[in-house]
């Protein structure tokens, strides 16, 4: 009888180890700055070493391109996102493009809006992660700017107003 048990216990645990784990998953929510209109929704997964970041956004200028940073702190109680505070460096490297390896961990592709102000990106990151230390972007803020990034202005890249301002929350 105990080795039916035995026996039963053991298809039970290797039927638990068969099951995937549930990926990491974040969302943060999009919302104007105090006289601004822009909104939206980003989704982050942890894929591997990586995040896989989608966002959707409106209200934008149309034809245009719009900075997009993850910054230091989750919180946009402040009406111009500034309470969001710098962009998240846990690393202490320049500002720079996303494609390049010496950056913020906070660097994102811009948002380029088509003729109806919508911008849409898919992307999957390096630098960041959903997993607890340094680098993770839980309960960090997301900041739509209002111009371009240039890439190269320090600490920033010179891209404007904080049009809208979100918290990346874990779930």
């Amino acid at each position: 009888m105990r080795s039916i048990y035995a026996v039963a216990a053991a298809a039970l645990l290797a039927a638990c180890q068969t099951i995937p784990d549930e990926p990491l998953r974040a969302t943060a929510q999009l919302q104007p700055t105090k006289g601004n209109k822009t909104f939206g929704e980003a989704t982050f997964e942890q894929v591997g070493d990586k995040v896989r970041v989608i966002v959707f956004a409106q209200g934008l200028k149309p034809d245009s391109e719009h900075g997009f940073h993850i910054h230091e702190a989750g919180d946009c109680s402040s009406g111009d996102g500034m309470s969001a505070k710098g962009h998240f460096n846990p690393y202490g490297k320049p500002h720079a493009s996303p494609t390049t390896a010496e950056r913020h961990a906070g660097d994102l592709p811009p948002l380029k809006a088509a003729k109806n102000g919508r911008a849409k990106i898919d992307v999957t990151l390096d630098v960041i992660t959903l997993r607890p230390g340094p680098a993770s972007i839980i309960g960090r803020g997301l900041i739509i700017h209002a111009d371009p990034d240039d890439f190269k202005t320090q600490p920033t890249g010179n891209s404007g107003a904080r049009i809208a301002c979100g918290v990346i929350k874990a779930g």
